[in-house]
């Protein structure tokens, strides 16, 4: 997909590899934050959606200005506004609060406007 592909581009050229590319300009990523797939921990008494917030938290912890944070489709499985009130949260916090760079992938044509 094109943001697992973002995320090979960041790491092979920070690595000074070739990135094929008709040009390729990027400033040093400290660290890259994923929040892709879907995965529960039934056995621990986790559900996906706890698993998935959890995962969420530490992004919004830990990221900084210098982060690459990819986030798809956050808030699936839930109610279309509960849902688009926790894409909306952490886009924004990404956005205004933390400033990092962030590819954001929703299925909430909302958040476009």
């Amino acid at each position: 997909t094109l943001m697992r592909a973002v995320c090979i581009a960041v790491v092979m050229a920070q690595l000074g590899a070739y990135v094929r590319a008709q040009s390729c300009t990027l400033s040093v990523v400290d660290r890259i934050f994923t929040r892709i797939g879907a995965m529960d921990r039934i056995m621990s008494g986790q559900s996906t959606f706890m698993v998935e917030m959890q995962e969420t938290a530490a992004i919004l912890l830990s990221a900084t200005p210098d982060s690459l944070v990819i986030v798809d489709e956050l808030g699936r499985g839930t109610s279309t506004f509960d849902g688009y009130s926790i894409a909306y949260a952490v886009l924004r916090k990404l956005a205004l609060s933390v400033g990092c760079r962030t590819v954001f992938s929703t299925h909430y044509h909302f958040l476009a406007e």
